[in-house]
This record gives structure tokens, sequence and C-alpha cells, in this order.
């Protein structure tokens, strides 16, 4: 197993890290990161993130510098360190550095560290009463440019789409697909409730591991999902619209560019889905222990 060291979280300026500074993560955005959450001292989903992980890594032809079985290990051993129950953990995995600045991978060998921070919820009191989204002009690239199943580390669309939104005192971006259909928000999902159907987009999205979770329980409650292209009238129009991701869990949405959405507040079948959600994550049967002990 890879000497890994680990320690109690501290301030980001007291930090020290052996990292080359002519790694490609740094240089040139060149490797994936995935992230997992701690909640009742169980590692919600862990598997399903690990996998996601190495496909990441798979399809930009990166060599695992750990296995799944010394991820699993590491983890549960960072989060220990760290005496927390409630965390949020990010795996970053870059291509590494080959002694030069340069484009040609190699020669490289991967880097990896993992973050243990403790979890909050973001978006402060909002993330109960509901968010208050801008479309921004930036779009989503297309997965003909880079797929976005592969969570890479360059994430400066994403950043700048916050940063328009930001801009608008809104709480939230809205991110647009080359052809104008809803896509996401900065790593988010986005669901659409509208006739009654729970929609969500199709094409140029990540498909989260939140966003699995919501599909299955809305099937098992009897709520009709679609996996579809969605316009952005119709998320004008909708009923509900909600976020989904590990790190935000399942979010309300209430306006988008100035329109209510429903009632202006939290509906029904978010309430729902999301309570659902929570019995879900305080459930064993989807966590595993930090500590076995």
């Amino acid at each position: 197993m890879p000497a890994v060291h680990l320690r109690q979280t501290i301030s980001s300026d007291e930090a020290v890290l052996p990292f080359d500074l002519s790694d490609r993560g740094l240089l040139l955005g060149d490797g994936v990161f995935d992230t997992v959450v701690a909640r009742h001292g169980r590692l919600f989903r862990l598997e399903d993130h690990i996998d996601r992980l190495f496909r990441s890594m798979a399809a930009i032809s990166l060599s695992p510098p750990v296995s799944r079985a010394e991820l699993r290990e590491l983890t549960a051993r960072a989060v220990q360190a760290n005496g927390l129950r409630e965390a949020y953990v990010k795996w970053v995995v870059t291509r590494g550095a080959n002694g030069t600045p340069l484009m040609d991978p190699d020669g490289c060998k991967a880097d990896f560290i993992i973050l243990v921070r403790p979890y909050t919820r973001r978006h402060g009191p909002n993330s109960r009463t509901g968010l208050r989204l801008k479309t921004t002009a930036l779009r989503r690239p297309s997965g003909q440019v880079l797929s976005p199943q592969v969570k890479s580390l360059n994430y400066l669309n994403l950043v700048l789409a916050k940063i328009e939104a930001k801009a608008a005192e809104a709480d939230e971006a809205l991110l647009l697909d080359l052809r104008g259909r809803v896509c996401e928000a900065p790593g988010s999902n986005v669901f659409v409730l509208s006739g009654g159907t729970l929609m969500t987009p199709a094409h140029d999205v990540l498909e989260g591991v939140t966003r699995a979770s919501v599909i299955d329980i809305a099937a098992r409650d009897g709520v009709p999902v679609g996996i579809c292209d969605i316009e952005l009238y119709h998320a004008y129009v909708a009923e509900e619209v909600f976020l989904t991701s590990t790190a935000i869990g399942i979010v309300p949405v209430v306006e988008i560019d100035g329109r209510r959405i429903g009632e202006g507040r939290p509906g029904p079948v978010f309430k729902q889905i999301a309570q659902a959600y929570e019995e879900m994550i305080a459930s064993p049967d989807w966590g595993t222990p930090v500590d076995d002990g």
C-alpha cells in the first residue's frame, strides 16, 4: 500500500504537502476527482463513488495509484484521523509529473490526495427555503468536447458560471447545453417536476450518484420519472425544481431568472423525496462504517 500521511484537519495556511510544482494536475488540469460524504458515521454509497472514480481514471488512460481495497481503507483511516462522523471527502488523482512542464504524458506516475473536511451544508439557509437560479450565458461543453462522465480537474467552465450567477446576486447558476436545453448547475444535477412527471436532463450531464438515488426513490414511491430533453420553458413553468449532488444532497429551487417556481416554496414532491433520501442516508444498508470498532 502506498505511504499516505494522515493528520488532523488543519488550516490551509499551515498545510504543507510534498507536491511537485510541475504536477500535471496543477499545470494542465490533467487528473480526475470524486467525492463521498460520511453521515452518521458511515460513508454513503461508497462503492458507487469508488466505481465512478475508477471509470474516470480509465476514461483518461490514467493508471490507478491505489486499488479499490486500498482506497476503501485509506478513506476510512483519513476520516478517523480527523475524528469525524459527518465528513466531506474528496479524492484527487493527477497524472503526476515527468520532470517537464510540457504536454507529453510519458513517464508520469499518478499522484493521489485525500481531502477530508467536516460536512457542512452549502448555500446556507437557502438550502432549506429554496435557491434562486440564474441561467448563465456560458454554456456547458458538449460531451463531444469532454465527456461529462469524467470528473476532471478542469472545472473552470463551472467556476465561471458561478461567478456570473453571483454577480447577478443569484444563489446558483443554471447552465444550458449548446442547443439551449437545461443541462445542470455547477456540480449538481437538475430535476424538474412538470405535469406530475419528474424529469432530469438526458444529455451532457454527469449521471450523479444522488441523481440515481432520487430516480430510485421516485420509482419506488410511484412518481413517474423521465430522463429526457428539458427546454428552459419547462423549467420556468414547472411545478417544482430541485438540485441534487453528493455535496449538497437535495436542495429546492424557488426562482429561475426572476420567475417564481410553483408556489415559491419547497413543494410536496421535493419534501417526499428529500425525506426518503435522508432515511436512505441514515440506513446502514447504504453506508460503509468509518470505524468497524
